[in-house]
C-alpha cells in the first residue's frame, strides 16, 4: 500500500516545540527547561483540582449540587482563565489572540470566521503520515512532557473522597501519572487549553472510554455551555501524535450546534443517536444518557471502531458534556490524492473539529475579508464523506457497538427504538442497508458533497 504523506507546518503548542534541538543535562540538573520529565519532575508540585465523579448525566441537577456544596474555587471563572490570563500577562503565548479579528457570517448558518495570522508559521514542513490513524508513540518527536511547568496550569483528577477539593500546591504522583490542563501557546480562542489525560503514560492520539470519560467531566465541571472540548485524530489534522484534547471558551453558539438531526435510535442506556442533517459535514450526534459513563461509553466505542478501521474523525463535546458530535472525515486523503482545489489549499486552512464546527480560523486577510457563507460550506464539504461512505461507516459503527462489550459480563450498548417514536422501521434500519467491511484500507470514496 502506497503511503500517503503531506507537506504540512505544525502548528506551535508549546514554547518548548522544536523540531531539532536536543536537550542536555545541565551541571545543575535537569535539563533548563523545567520540564515534565524524569530530569526535572522530581519534587515538582502544580495546583490540583480533583473533581466529584457524576452518578447521573450533567443535568440541572448536578450544577444544583455543585451550587449547594460550594467548590472551592470555581472550575471555569477562576481556576482555568484565570491561570490562562495570569499566563497571558507573563508573556507565554506567541501572540494576542484577544486581538484576532472575528466575525459571524452573514447567511442562514452563522459561521464564525477568526483572522489568525499568528498561526501562519515561517518553518520548516514536515512529513506528516495522514494514511494511519493508529501510530505508535515516538518519544524523540516533541510530546507534552517536555512542555516546561510554568505552560501547565493545573493537575485535574478524581476526587477520593467524592467531594471537590483544590489544593494550590500538591506534588506531582509521578507513579499514578497525573492529568493535567496546559496552554496551548497558539490560542484559536479565549482559554485555549490542552487536557492531557495521564500525561507521564505518553499514551499515543488514541481515544479509549477513560480518557473520554475525563474529558466529559472536564465539561461538566466547566458546566458553561460556551465552553467545549474538541479531539482530532490522526489523519484529521492532529499534530502531536501524544493524547490531548482541545478546549477553550467562546461565547456564541457553534453553527453545528444549531444545525438539525435526526434521530437514528437510543441505546437502552438512554443515549439518542441522531444524525446530522443539512449541514456541510455529515456526522452522528450523541445526547443524553442515565449517566456520564453510558454517554461515554458509546461514543468512545465508537470513536475505537472508527480507529480500528482506519477511519480519521473529529469529536466535539457540547452543552457541558451533555451532546457529542462524531465527524469522520477524508480532507487530508483527498489533499495527499491532490483531489482538493488549488483555491481551498491557497487558504492554508486544516478542517479540524473547530473548523468543522463551524469556526473558521483563516490565516490570511482576504480570506477574512472575503468570507461568506459559500466559501465556507465549500470548504467543509470536502472534509465529507460522501452520503454512500457516510452509511457504510454509520453502518460499521452500529455493529461494533452492538456487539460491545460482549463475552466479558457487561450490558451491550443494545440500540433499540423508543416506543412511541415516530421513526419507521426503515429509519431504524437504515444503517443495515450498506455492506459492512471488516478493514478499511487504501483509497476510500470521498465525494464532495454537492
Amino acid at each position: 500500500m502506497n503511503m500517503l504523506r503531506i507537506k504540512r507546518i505544525p502548528t506551535i503548542v508549546s514554547n518548548y516545540q522544536r523540531d531539532d534541538a536536543e536537550e542536555t543535562d545541565r551541571p545543575g540538573g535537569g535539563c533548563g527547561r523545567n520540564c515534565l520529565r524524569e530530569c526535572c519532575i522530581q519534587g515538582a508540585k502544580l495546583p490540583l483540582y480533583a473533581y466529584k465523579r457524576l452518578d447521573k448525566n450533567a443535568s440541572e441537577k448536578v450544577v444544583l449540587v455543585h451550587e449547594n456544596s460550594q467548590p472551592p474555587v470555581p472550575f471555569l471563572d477562576s481556576l482555568l482563565l484565570g491561570e490562562w490570563e495570569d499566563r497571558m500577562l507573563r508573556g507565554l503565548f506567541r501572540y494576542d489572540v484577544t486581538a484576532c479579528e472575528t466575525k459571524v457570517i452573514p447567511g442562514e448558518h452563522g459561521f464564525i470566521a477568526q483572522l489568525n495570522e499568528g498561526r501562519h508559521l515561517k518553518k520548516r514542513p514536515t512529513e506528516f503520515r495522514v494514511d494511519k490513524v493508529l501510530q505508535p508513540f515516538d518519544g524523540n518527536k516533541f510530546n507534552f512532557t517536555k512542555v516546561g511547568q510554568e505552560e501547565v496550569l493545573f493537575q485535574f483528577e478524581t476526587s477520593e473522597d467524592d467531594e471537590v477539593q483544590f489544593f494550590p500546591d500538591a506534588p506531582i504522583d509521578v507513579e499514578n501519572s497525573p492529568s493535567v490542563v496546559a496552554i496551548n501557546v497558539s490560542p484559536i480562542e479565549y482559554g485555549h487549553v490542552l487536557l492531557i489525560p495521564r500525561i507521564l503514560e505518553c499514551l499515543p492520539q488514541k481515544i479509549d472510554q477513560e480518557s473520554l470519560l475525563l474529558a466529559l467531566h472536564m465539561a461538566a465541571e466547566a458546566g458553561n455551555p460556551y465552553f467545549r472540548l474538541g479531539y482530532n485524530s490522526l489523519g484529521a489534522f492532529a499534530t502531536i501524535n501524544h493524547l490531548h484534547f482541545q478546549a477553550y471558551y467562546m461565547a456564541m453558539p457553534f453553527p453545528v450546534e444549531k444545525a438539525p438531526t435526526k434521530k437514528i435510535t437510543t441505546s437502552d442506556g438512554g443515549v439518542k443517536v441522531s444524525e446530522l442533517l443539512k449541514y456541510p459535514v455529515r456526522g452522528l450526534v450523541f445526547e443524553g444518557g442515565n449517566t456520564l459513563e453510558d454517554l461515554s461509553n458509546i461514543v468512545s466505542d465508537a470513536c475505537i471502531c472508527l480507529q480500528n478501521n482506519n477511519i480519521p474523525y473529529n469529536v466535539l463535546i457540547a452543552d457541558s458534556g451533555k451532546r457529542l458530535f462524531l465527524f469522520p472525515q477524508c480532507y487530508a486523503e483527498k489533499q495527499a490524492l491532490g483531489e482538493v482545489s488549488p483555491e481551498l489549499l491557497d487558504t492554508q486552512v486544516n478542517p479540524a473539529v473547530w473548523e468543522i464546527s463551524g469556526h473558521m480560523v483563516l490565516k490570511r486577510k482576504e480570506d477574512y475579508e472575503e468570507a461568506c457563507e459559500e466559501n465556507a460550506w465549500k470548504l467543509l464539504a470536502v472534509v465529507s464523506l460522501s452520503e454512500e461512505r457516510f452509511q457504510e461507516v454509520t453502518a460499521l459503527i452500529f455493529e461494533a457497538l452492538d456487539h460491545a462489550n460482549n463475552g466479558d459480563g457487561n450490558a451491550t450498548h443494545c440500540l433499540v427504538k423508543e416506543s412511541g417514536s415516530k421513526q419507521s422501521s426503515e429509519d431504524v434500519d437504515a444503517i443495515n442497508r450498506s455492506p459492512r467491511r471488516a478493514t478499511v484500507t487504501g483509497k476510500h470514496e470521498c465525494l464532495v458533497l454537492q
